[in-house]
């Protein structure tokens, strides 16, 4: 969300010369007087400027609340959403009573309601916003899931020096696993096949 701040010979002016620097109109954003006009202290320092505060409301968030909203009654779910910003990232927190129907095997329905959203979300802006979808931290257990899966494997790899083949994965879980043994003496991951059925190659790497 962007914020400026204005100065004017009234607070109407004040406003308009916001306006003009966000490139909007009043209908779009919130306004804080932070100074009225008028004389100094016992008159003695002449006039002040009116001074404004005024942040364009966040249409990315409304969006994406009014696309999930429709899919979910769509589905006969009730389900809570909020949003914040964190990094310039949107981050969306769902909250229902039945989360697996909303994760899906794998997170699979959880990746695809994020996908639609960020496809709608970005769909009149120059600027993209990434978009993150969770329900009940499920990204960060998945991510800690995903370590301890690549730190078992690789200690496999090791003593047997053979490669191991993981399951399909989406590039976002990919990139979990080669993260976590970049750093493994002796082993090399890649990937290799294509989408959806790219996988990553855990293999022993031999000195020399």
């Amino acid at each position: 969300m962007k914020t400026v701040t204005a100065k004017g010979k009234s607070v109407e002016e004040a406003i308009q010369n916001a306006l003009e620097e966000l490139g909007t109109t009043i209908d779009k954003v919130t306004t804080k007087v932070i100074d009225i006009p008028g004389t100094g202290l016992i008159g003695m320092f002449g006039s002040r400027f009116a001074k404004v505060e005024v942040t364009v409301n966040d249409d990315n968030s409304e969006t994406c609340k009014q696309f999930l909203s429709d899919v979910f009654k769509a589905m006969n779910l009730e389900v809570g959403i909020s949003t914040k910003y964190e990094d310039e990232m949107l981050l969306v927190d769902l909250d229902c009573n039945d989360t697996g129907v909303l994760i899906g095997r794998r997170g699979q329905t959880l990746d695809s309601l994020q996908y639609l959203t960020s496809l709608v979300v970005n769909k009149t802006q120059d600027q993209y916003t990434r978009v993150s979808l969770d329900v009940e931290n499920y990204r960060e257990k998945r991510k800690s899931a995903l370590q301890d899966l690549a730190d078992r494997i690789a200690s496999k790899v090791q003593k047997t020096r053979t490669k191991y083949v993981l399951e399909p994965m989406n590039p976002y879980e990919r990139r979990i696993i080669h993260a976590a043994l970049q750093n493994y003496k002796n082993i090399t991951t890649y990937s290799e096949g294509e989408e959806p059925f790219r996988h990553i190659v855990i293999e022993y790497k031999r000195e020399g």
